[in-house]
């Protein structure tokens, strides 16, 4: 008797009533997570190799129950979190969770196609395709970038995939006109601004590393890549018998959300048949705004765009977005074709298989969570989402103007405010004291923040975006700052 209720009460792989009953348990513990998210650390206090004391060093031969298993999250991962979701977080760039994200991703797991073909699930397929035209629609990006077209978009993981595929694509369609063996001769060109993932693809594209251009910037532009500096650049390349063949970029950079001149440079990269891509991955959201969309001004002359739907778009991580104004370039360079995969909607070329616009042959409904924040907020809910991030972070700037012990360092264009704290005439060492206050005000637990180089000159970052984030707490961190920054200033 004893064994047939062990039988009847153990977690099967799936029952539609133990499912009912678990995720119920589930969602409670996530639901009361959120309402005491602002009692924990925001960045994690525990040191290294932490969690191995506190767990076992084998799995367990025997089942145990959710309950357990619970209560150690609470008690040893919870501790080992670092809180993106806390309205206390302001370091890099925000990474939101949002109901209906949350939601779409349940459904998303619980259906757990792996849709690397249209005959996978067809659904899962189209309607990727149709949420990105609309996206793309929304964006006011130009009419090549839909699927009525030559081009269309995807779901990638994450703007480090969509910057290499595109790299990838520029690479093998540069080489069909060229020649393999040119392969040590190809040239990419980006800021010093531009993010590190460039040069990983650039890595695994197979590119001389000597050859990836990092081309300077400085405060008289606002950290901005000048036309004038890439096409001088591009020349003396020429000149020396290289080829240039990518250029990517950057709407909002990760320093300082500064913005490159994308018409300027799209026409230089178009009269010299360079591979144009941008990278809005952080500022794409808020260009949804009118009063923001002039900053993709100069999109229409790209190949590709790509932006963050889990940055700032209240869709739960991952989600990023690649449009493509050439789909055959992509299909050309990552597309497998072998027998066990073969279908008619395929072979007939009347459908899109999306494995071959990406790395990794599976792939998840990504879709469904990007279809569900689309419609269960609105486009005008995203927009007034990311309206109020930026709001607040103009009233963080002005409070940081009130202060004359501090400066704020670059332009805010977005959520994003770039400062740091004057020493006294005596000290020497600015930015050691600012690394100190970094320090000082992280280890509190009660706001995390995080830094950047500009000009040689150490920098403090807040950025404005979890979901949760209210004027209460910008006030919070503010007196934080002012408080830390005081201990420091008396103590030199």
């Amino acid at each position: 008797m004893e064994e047939q209720q062990q039988s009847s009460s153990r977690l099967r792989s799936m029952d539609s009533e133990q499912l009912r009953h678990h995720a119920h348990q589930m969602v409670d513990f996530i639901a009361d997570y959120y309402k005491t998210i602002e009692n924990f650390p925001v960045l994690s206090q525990v040191q290294p190799g932490y969690l191995e004391k506190l767990l076992p060093d084998s799995a367990p031969d025997y089942p145990e129950p959710l309950e357990h298993v619970l209560n150690d999250v609470q008690e040893k991962i919870l501790p080992g979190v670092t809180h993106w979701q806390s309205p206390n977080y302001y370091a890099y760039f925000p990474s939101n969770s949002s109901i209906a994200g949350f939601l779409g991703e349940m459904l998303s797991a619980g259906l757990n196609i792996v849709g690397f073909s249209w005959i996978t699930s067809p659904a899962a397929t189209e309607l990727e395709t149709i949420v990105l035209d609309w996206l793309a629609k929304a964006l006011n990006l130009p009419h090549d970038f839909l699927s009525t077209g030559q081009g269309g978009g995807v779901i990638q993981g994450t703007a480090s995939e969509a910057v290499l595929v595109v790299l990838l694509a520029a690479r093998d369609k540069m080489l069909r006109t060229v020649g393999k063996d040119a392969l040590p001769k190809l040239v990419t060109y980006a800021s010093d601004q531009t993010h590190s993932s460039l040069l990983k693809a650039c890595q695994i594209g197979g590119l001389n590393p000597e050859l990836c251009r990092s081309l300077k910037t400085d405060s008289s532009t606002n950290y901005a890549l000048s036309p004038d500096v890439f096409a001088e650049a591009v020349s003396r390349d020429i000149a020396s018998g290289l080829i240039p063949f990518f250029l990517c970029a950057t709407v909002g950079t990760t320093s300082s959300t500064a913005i490159d001149p994308l018409p300027e440079l799209g026409k230089i990269a178009k009269d010299k048949n360079i591979w144009f891509h941008v990278d809005a991955a952080y500022a794409g959201s808020a260009c949804l705004c009118p009063e923001y969309r002039h900053h993709l001004n100069g999109v229409e002359e790209a190949d590709s765009f790509n932006m963050n739907a889990h940055k700032w778009l209240l869709t739960n991580f991952d989600c990023s977005v690649l449009w493509v104004k050439d789909r055959s370039a992509l299909i050309q360079s990552l597309s497998t074709n072998p027998e066990y995969l073969k279908n008619k909607a395929s072979q007939g070329n009347m459908v899109i298989d999306y494995k071959d616009w990406q790395i990794p042959l599976g792939r998840r409904f990504r879709s469904l969570k990007l279809w569900m924040v689309m419609r269960l907020y609105g486009l005008e809910g995203l927009r007034n989402h990311t309206r109020n991030h930026i709001n607040l972070a103009a009233y963080f700037e002005e409070l940081v103007g009130q202060d004359p012990r501090f400066k704020v360092v670059a332009p805010r264009t977005f959520s994003l405010v770039c400062f740091r704290l004057l020493p006294p005439a005596n000290s020497e060492d600015i930015n050691k004291l600012n690394r100190d206050l970094l320090d000082s005000v992280n280890s509190t637990g009660s706001v995390f923040i995080t830094h950047t180089v500009l000009s040689g000159q150490f920098i403090l970052r807040f950025a404005v975006g979890a979901p949760l984030t209210e004027q209460r707490h910008v006030d919070a961190a503010w007196r934080i700052l002012q408080e830390k920054a005081n201990a420091l200033l008396g103590s030199l």
